[in-house]
């Protein structure tokens, strides 16, 4: 599918965007689809929680300043990364890489720019693609992620000579949600569906069960990578459709390109 220019305008009037990200990052996209006239749902289906041993990260995270790289898997990372380095500050004199532009941009806006970010296709993948992670023999590098991260960057970058440590500065659990009032609305409420990763996703199928399960898959549903694509279409579900990225303007793009071209 094509995406909207940038600066394409679009009206939401009366159509429910079901949004599933953690409630303390809902804000922005709930605000984004409400000032087009549409009807933001909040149904968050991840809760980000400290580590089990805060302690024990910010041990690992004193070291920091003797890595070569840093990278930031999510604005998770940044966040929790942050607030569990000593002085909650980062060190100085080591590259700062974000996986997407919404990581990017929570580590500008906490004080520290970052200095490795995809160009196209913002995920481990893309990343992988950039310059400065091409050639790292020797390098060390400390990959800063919550617990069940995907292992594929860490698996490339040490096959290319990385020495390289992870750090599960959050876990991310599925929150105990009551689905009963948001299935029996469904129908009336939420015409498209938002999710950001394949956590996000099963979460949903999770807390919906069997009784949701045929609405999720027969209802639009908007994702952020070809990989998210795949998974929720092997899930069921029939219409799914592609954003740019992870950012809220991408999300947003993606929804009102989907809303001007339904029937």
């Amino acid at each position: 599918m094509s995406f909207l220019e940038p600066n394409a305008e679009c009206s939401l009037a009366d159509v429910g965007v079901l949004v599933t990200r953690a409630a303390h990052q809902a804000t922005t996209l709930c605000k984004l689809i409400a000032n087009r006239d549409g009807l933001p749902l909040r149904f968050p289906t991840v809760e980000i929680l400290d580590p089990p041993e805060p302690a024990l990260v910010t041990q690992q995270l004193q070291q920091l300043s003797s890595y070569d790289m840093a990278i930031f898997i999510s604005p998770n990372a940044v966040l929790w990364g942050i607030k569990l380095a000593p002085n909650q500050e980062l060190p100085e004199g080591v590259a700062l890489a974000a996986v997407g532009k919404r990581t990017a941009q929570t580590l500008a806006e906490s004080g520290y720019p970052v200095d490795i970010v995809p160009e196209v296709s913002f995920d481990s993948e893309g990343l992988l693609e950039t310059p400065e992670f091409k050639e790292v023999q020797g390098k060390r590098i400390l990959i800063l992620r919550g617990n069940g991260g995907r292992e594929l960057l860490g698996e490339e970058l040490s096959k290319r000579g990385a020495i390289v440590d992870h750090a599960e500065v959050y876990q991310r659990a599925c929150p105990s949600t009551d689905p009963d009032n948001l299935i029996y609305r469904w129908d009336d409420d939420v015409d498209v569906v938002t999710v950001t990763s394949n956590i996000l996703l099963d979460n949903l199928f999770t807390l919906l069960g069997e009784a949701g399960k045929p609405l999720l898959q027969a209802t639009p549903m908007i994702v952020v990578s070809d990989r998210m694509r795949k998974h929720a279409r092997e899930l069921g579900c029939t219409q799914v459709y592609l954003a740019q990225g992870a950012d809220e303007q991408d999300l947003l793009k993606a929804i009102c390109l989907w809303a001007s071209n339904r029937n």
